[in-house]
């Protein structure tokens, strides 16, 4: 094994100068426990480590931060790279971690609706806008979902993240019952949090800083801009949480009515336990965002398993992903879905740039982030004629036309060339912007930061265009002067009007909510693109939801913007990212543990992989940003359809021992004492997946693979095999008819993909990737899965 430092990480903060002796946080991981022991026997056995490589003991005992002792072993403490480097070398230690601080990504009313998911009661606003064609049959079965699953009550829902704020009523436990006899949780107390702030719902809280503080020295309230608490200071872990398992309130809206409706959760009946593990930097703006140290997020996960949750959601990750050695959320993943705990993590924001996904462990739930059929259209007016919907959810409106000015024509001397566009702080030219519309560009920099500087330098308006990175995905934010949100296409128009027009003026229209707003599903720019860096035999993510302009709960002490010059008070907030569309998915698997309570957390993943959407509500397949249709390394198997994963038919299932015998293929080993990896190792492909990767095809590949029988009642069934093959690639079963008898029967086949060196060289170039799918098909149920091969 090898020492190594984690990856770059997704906003980085600058590198703080270590002590003299150049301590620093490690992980030290030992795997599995090796039976039965006591909680204090194992931190003694922890110490012991220490003491190997200390002076004293009393060094050892202050050395350490977090003893892993309840699913997970190991411990987080300070060490030099020499002592580091001394733990790293002995066998019974799986890999040593150079902890660093991680941001989480910025990685809801109508999205439930949209998947097909809602409750009967409705609210007269949501009558009001729904056609009776609406109430169709997706959402007949949505409403027989959700009843046989309780609306997710007796499953409990860890959510990783900022923390809460438990005043909200998406927390509210108003009617319902007592908290399962399972939770073996706590309701830490601290700074505006105590034990009354607990209740039927939000069930535990808990809260993680030890490592933060080595980074930071000691929390200050004050300075850190944050409760030294389970309480969120931020609104990212409160909108989060309420997604995944937020009561219904009707009424709901972001700041000036927009998305008016009722907000839920997916599964508003299951308990909330809130681990958190994500702090503000200390003085800086919150728009900067917050920071999650491994070792933090470790613990909040041991916790976790221990306290008795079913699902784990989490919406924190890189820019780049770990070896899954040195991943702190990978390695605590493997021990809960050991115990059948879900995991659900985000993709990552860093698309549409291919391989930037995080999170690509396939023992997790990996999420990307599409669109819903709801917008906020407002319009923009240019002087020559010029209309185009634009989107905008600022409360702020202009009365009449206004000169129109591009940013690089109104800056102050020195900025750089490439930032001219930017409107960056403190870059515009008061005399030349004052009562004008601004044109400032995405890249560098906040986009509510572009506003605000719009704002300081008397402008009265602003467009805000996409650069061709972004696509045509519009997020709407808050903004502080009247904005118009528009795509790159509409840009190039504007620049060309103010280029050639003496007089060039614009008037930004308000945006109002408009629903079915088609087409949609859209894929967005920002979601992460496979193939996975650190194994490309795994096809990830694993499916998309939707996760841009999200409605949830948001903290009372936190602004809609998140800029601390704004004083606005939000109840609930828009908000984008993957981070939005991972508890989607979690509340999806709250569901369906409910409905399914011995289903692995493999099979469940196979259910929603394998019944996904890969179509719009047009009926065409879904687009990716340069309205090309999508492809499964942008969306995975499709948007996911809670209701259609209730009964897929078949499962792909996988026990914790296969993704041990997963890892010997990619060298993650010695993991569980009671399992050695065999002489003759199985490649990664060879996972039972609800996908195939295959890079570097030359000739023939089989791929092996079982299903199981998981029938709504059909025990009797038979299943024909038919597939898309991806250009330049044949694709074949055998056998190509499956028959089953029973529930819960098992059938093994093999999939057989062969480079057709016929065609091959006309279609593709070496080492590109080519799609397609195959599936499983009875009389009523369609299993279906993506292909990925790329040719050498």
């Amino acid at each position: 094994m090898k020492l190594t430092s984690v990856f770059p990480l997704l906003f980085l903060v600058p590198f703080l100068a270590s002590c003299a002796e150049n301590k620093q946080v490690y992980i030290v991981y030992f795997g599995e426990h090796k039976g039965d022991k006591a909680l204090h026997e194992i931190e003694e056995n922890h110490h012991s480590y220490l003491q190997s490589v200390k002076e004293s003991e009393e060094e050892a005992k202050s050395s350490l931060l977090y003893s892993y002792k309840h699913s997970i072993n190991g411990f987080a403490a300070e060490l030099t790279p020499d002592e580091a480097s001394k733990l790293e070398k002995l066998e019974e230690v799986v890999s040593v971690i150079e902890s660093h601080p991680r941001k989480y990504e910025t990685h809801t009313t109508r999205s439930w609706e949209f998947v097909g998911l809602e409750e009967e009661e409705t609210d007269d606003d949501d009558v009001r806008r729904r056609q009776k064609d609406d109430v169709d049959d997706r959402f007949r079965v949505g409403r027989k979902f959700l009843r046989q699953a309780k609306h997710g009550d007796g499953i409990i829902v860890g959510v990783l993240d900022s923390g809460v704020w438990p005043e909200s009523k998406s927390f509210s436990d108003k009617g319902m019952g007592p908290i399962p006899k399972s939770w073996k949780g706590i309701c830490q107390t601290g700074v505006a949090f105590n034990s009354s702030h607990c209740n039927r719902k939000i069930i535990g809280a808990r809260y993680y800083v030890k490592g933060y503080e080595k980074y930071y020295g000691s929390f200050n309230v004050t300075a850190n801009k944050d409760f030294l608490s389970p309480r969120d200071p931020d609104g990212h872990g409160s909108h989060t949480a309420s997604t995944a398992v937020g009561r219904r309130v009707y009424g709901a809206a972001a700041l000036g009515g927009f998305a008016m409706g009722s907000a839920s959760g997916g599964a508003p009946l299951a308990r909330l336990a809130v681990y958190k593990a994500c702090w503000a930097k200390p003085n800086q703006e919150k728009v900067d965002g917050n920071v999650c140290l491994q070792e933090d997020m470790l613990a909040a996960i041991d916790d976790a398993i221990a306290d008795g949750v079913h699902v784990i959601s989490v919406s924190i990750g890189t820019t780049e992903p770990l070896p899954y050695s040195q991943d702190g959320i990978a390695i605590g993943a493997l021990h809960a879905v050991k115990r059948n705990i879900v995991v659900a993590a985000s993709a990552g924001n860093s698309g549409p740039k291919p391989g930037t996904l995080s999170n690509v462990a396939p023992w997790i739930i990996t999420v990307g982030a599409s669109t819903l059929d709801r917008a906020f259209v407002g319009g923009l007016v240019l002087g020559n004629g010029y209309t185009v919907k634009t989107e905008s959810i600022t409360a702020f409106k202009m009365d009449k036309f206004a000169p129109l000015v591009y940013a690089s024509n109104v800056t102050v001397p020195g900025i750089a060339l490439n930032n001219t566009s930017q409107c960056l702080p403190n870059s515009l030219k008061p005399e030349l912007v004052t009562g004008k519309v601004v044109l400032c560009l995405r890249g560098t920099g906040s986009r509510i930061g572009k506003g605000m500087e719009v704002k300081r330098a008397g402008g009265v308006g602003m467009i805000l265009g996409n650069s061709l990175a972004n696509g045509n995905d519009i997020p709407s934010d808050s903004h502080f002067v009247a904005t118009a949100a528009v795509t790159p296409s509409s840009v190039e128009k504007i620049l060309e009007y103010i280029k050639t027009d003496k007089n060039p003026i614009a008037f930004i229209k308000p945006g109002t909510t408009v629903y079915k707003n088609q087409p949609a599903p859209l894929m967005t720019g920002f979601s992460s693109r496979g193939p996975s860096l650190i194994d490309a035999n795994i096809l990830k993510p694993d499916i998309t939801a939707p996760g841009l302009n999200i409605l949830a709960a948001w903290s009372g002490a936190d602004s809609p913007s998140k800029v601390s010059l704004d004083q606005r008070v939000a109840a609930y907030n828009i908000y984008t990212g993957t981070s939005m569309s991972c508890p989607h998915v979690s509340g999806a698997i709250a569901l369906l543990k409910a409905t399914h309570p011995k289903w692995s957390s493999a099979a469940i993943r196979s259910a929603l992989m394998t019944t996904a959407w890969m179509t719009n509500d047009e009926k065409k397949p879904i687009q990716d940003t340069n309205g090309l249709p999508a492809n499964p390394f942008a969306l995975g198997s499709g948007h996911f359809r809670p209701t259609k994963a209730a009964d897929p038919g078949l499962v792909y299932d996988a026990s914790y021992r296969a993704y041990l015998l997963y890892g010997c293929s990619v060298g993650f080993i010695d993991i569980d004492p009671t399992f050695k990896c065999p002489s003759k190792i199985p490649p990664g492909y060879n996972l039972n997946y609800p996908s195939i990767a295959i890079p570097n095809l030359n000739r023939t590949v089989t791929v092996k693979r079982t299903v199981t029988n998981v029938g709504d009642g059909n025990s009797t069934s038979t299943y024909i095999f038919s597939a898309k093959s991806p250009p330049g690639v044949s694709v074949k079963a055998k056998p190509s008819v499956l028959s089953f008898n029973r529930i819960g029967q098992k059938k093994r086949f093999k999939i057989v993909v062969t480079a057709r060196r016929d065609k091959m060289m006309n279609v593709t170039e070496k080492g590109q990737y080519q799609f397609g799918w195959f599936s499983w098909t009875d009389n009523y149920h369609v299993v279906r899965s993506p292909i990925a091969v790329s040719l050498s």
